[in-house]
């Protein structure tokens, strides 16, 4: 494959809701380039892009996929990214390597959560944008009311490029506004004068001196209103919006030709971020394929026959096959093999990536996505790439003993591939965690576990980490006296135990006078105590938030010994839990909600509905910002209850807080479950 000049190339994130159609257009687009031979059907699950064996069974993306598409002296790489909200880190990844970003809009249901979604994520990215009308040949297509639906949610700043010929069933093609052709159809030419009118309006809108000439009354070159109309696209003050049908292959060719005309390249945009590894100072750099190298990988996948697969942009210089390059992140050096074009799940061979391009490169040793490949006397590095932040867990454990072995290594490898999801132990309960954006992520990762590392683990709702303490002052005793011949077990303890306040911890104390208790086993009846605490009386939970005080006692000179005050302690711990008034605790989390203003009613009713408090409300420009503490057991599926709520439109964040005592007609369900579970463990 011959190198292609950085000014002929462009990056470009496919953004949508799900289903609208980004990998049908990539399709589509890989057969006009003749890189395959036919038209692959998601319904038939034989697409390029969505290669995978969970993507044929969801018939919808989950990863982001490299569709590279070669015209003439031209290249374009396309990054297909997954439309369902639970895969938005491939999202994220995509949008960081590219200059631009197409937005795809279903013809029949216009603007959805979806659009908006990668709107907004396009626009913090500071990427330009181009809007595409998909599925113009479905029945309820309708290109104008999408177009007042676009400009109505996003600003009269988009603006349409083309203009379809028919639509639905009558769909024929398209006609741009940008060169209109000589032999428009007669029944188009009113309505194509009119978006021919408002575009001259728009580039003299993205140029003061046009504007000036424009209110004068004077009339624009084609030249002038085609160089204004690029600056407004590439600033971001214009954003196209053109047509198409991908699984008709009809608009699809004209879309590519857009693509190259008005988005930009690498070296029209430079947005990337490079530092010194040295100094911390920042480089400024040229996308020169002859500079000192500098590359993100951004994408890492394990792959059945390369291994793993690091995908990565070049931003300056040239990466080679069979040469070595510095890692400046974990500052190791890496061998470089076979360099790859990713084409789905098969690879085409290539000898070097160059400034501007993206590629693949097999097996690497100590490389993850985020890190920087460079050359080691000129080290660099680029800023780590933010991933969204999940809060919907589940506790994952080994379906048989043989996957025991597998377990830890599996999920360490798919949050290697996905650093959006996040592996933990759960100190309070001893569970393993996995912690994503929503179930479908979640059921997929534990799909590609079983597929890919052939481990196989089951995943349930964690369990809550509840806590026991008490209310009141008793007092209590043990006496542990044991004689089997020889040397006998003797050790009495008289305990007093008190409640302290919420998450003062556990205090020790000791008031014995006299020597009733010697002070060499002291120790050990503190101990006794702590280790008794690991399980309290109600149901199991540890105790916290009590003070123990030892203040009286006896021994005996030849069967008293450390392990029998032990003992006698953690007993008499045990028996006065039972006479303090015990009660159980539950963590309480601090949820933070934002979302958009037409559904804080909605919200407030739901969260109504999960014993919260309402902490206080924050009113935005359209949002609103919702605090409130509310226990764990009623969130720990909120992921689903938000999207369901807010149509997929609110947002939040989770984070513990304190505990609360657990509401008195609520205690026996809590003790039943507890007892449920350890049964259920023994089996």
């Amino acid at each position: 494959m011959p190198n292609i000049d950085v000014k002929n190339l462009r990056n470009v994130a496919l953004l949508s809701h799900s289903g609208v159609g980004k990998t049908s257009l990539a399709e589509a687009m890989l057969y006009n380039a003749k890189a395959t031979t036919r038209i692959g059907r998601i319904e038939d699950g034989n697409t390029v892009s969505d290669y995978e064996p969970e993507e044929a069974k969801r018939r919808s993306s989950i990863q982001t996929t490299l569709v590279a598409c070669i015209t003439g002296d031209s290249k374009v790489n396309f990054l297909d990214t997954p439309g369902y909200e639970d895969f938005l880190g491939e999202v994220s990844s995509a949008l960081r390597v590219v200059e631009s970003a197409v937005i795809l809009v279903a013809a029949p249901s216009g603007v959805d959560v979806g659009t908006e979604r990668s709107w907004d994520m396009a626009r913090a990215a500071d990427l330009p944008r181009m809007f595409l009308v998909n599925k113009m040949d479905r029945e309820n297509a309708s290109f104008s009311r999408c177009v007042a639906d676009i400009q109505g949610t996003f600003g009269s700043q988009c603006v349409p490029f083309q203009l379809p010929i028919g639509e639905a069933q009558e769909f024929t093609g398209v006609i741009s506004v940008v060169h209109p052709p000589a032999d428009v159809p007669p029944q188009m030419a009113d309505e194509l004068e009119a978006a021919r009118e408002r575009l001259i309006e728009a580039a003299a809108e993205c140029d003061d001196a046009l504007a000036d000439r424009y209110l004068e009354g004077e009339t624009l070159t084609d030249e002038e209103i085609l160089s204004s109309v690029r600056k407004g696209v590439a600033s971001g003050d214009l954003v196209p919006i053109i047509a198409s049908s991908a699984t008709a292959n009809l608009g699809v060719e004209e879309f590519l030709e857009a693509v190259l005309e008005f988005l930009p390249s690498p070296a029209d945009a430079n947005n990337a971020e490079m530092t010194d590894s040295g100094t911390g100072e920042r480089v400024e750099f040229d996308p020169d394929p002859s500079g000192p190298l500098g590359a993100l990988v951004f994408k890492t996948t394990a792959d059945p026959f390369v291994g793993k697969l690091s995908i990565f942009r070049v931003y300056r210089g040239t990466i080679k096959s069979n040469s070595e390059v510095w890692n400046s992140n974990r500052e190791q050096s890496e061998r470089i093999g076979q360099l790859y074009l990713p084409r789905g799940k098969s690879q085409e061979n290539v000898t070097e990536v160059t400034a501007g391009d993206i590629g693949a490169i097999g097996k690497l040793s100590s490389t993850i996505t985020g890190d920087t490949l460079c050359v080691r006397d000129k080290p660099v590095a680029f800023p780590p790439i933010e991933f969204p932040s999940g809060y919907y867990s589940v506790a994952v454990s080994p379906a048989t003993k043989a996957d025991l072995d597998k377990m830890s290594t599996s999920l360490s490898r798919i949050t290697e591939e996905d650093p959006s999801l996040r592996f933990s132990r759960d100190a309070g309960t001893g569970e393993s965690i996995l912690t994503g954006l929503g179930e479908a992520q979640i059921d997929v990762a534990l799909d590609r576990i079983r597929r890919k590392f052939g481990a196989d683990l089951k995943s349930k709702l964690p369990r809550v980490a509840y806590r026991e303490t008490i209310t009141q002052v008793t007092k209590s005793e043990y006496r542990h006296k044991k004689q089997s011949g020889g040397h006998g077990q003797y050790g009495h303890v008289l305990l007093r135990l008190e409640p302290r306040e919420r998450d003062q911890g556990f205090v020790f104390g000791s008031e014995v006078t006299g020597g009733s208790v010697p002070k060499e086993y002291i120790p050990s009846v503190e101990k006794g105590v702590t280790k008794a605490m690991d399980e309290g009386v109600l149901a199991g939970f540890p105790i916290v938030d009590i003070k123990a005080v030892l203040y009286d006692g006896s021994y005996h000179d030849v069967d008293s010994s450390g392990m029998s005050f032990e003992i006698a302690s953690g007993q008499a711990l045990r028996a006065g839990l039972a006479d303090a008034g015990p009660i159980l605790l539950e963590p309480v989390m601090k949820l933070s909600i934002t979302t958009p203003d037409g559904y804080t009613g909605e919200v407030m009713s739901d969260l109504n509905t999960k014993r919260s408090r309402i902490l206080g409300m924050t009113p935005g420009d359209s949002s609103t910002l919702i605090e409130a503490e509310v226990p764990l057991s009623e969130v720990q599926r909120y992921a689903q209850d938000l999207r369901s709520v807010t149509q997929g439109r609110g947002t939040y964040t989770l984070e513990f807080d304190h505990y609360d005592p657990v509401p008195a007609n609520l205690e026996p369900k809590v003790i039943e479950e507890a007892k449920r579970a350890k049964e259920e463990e023994k089996v």
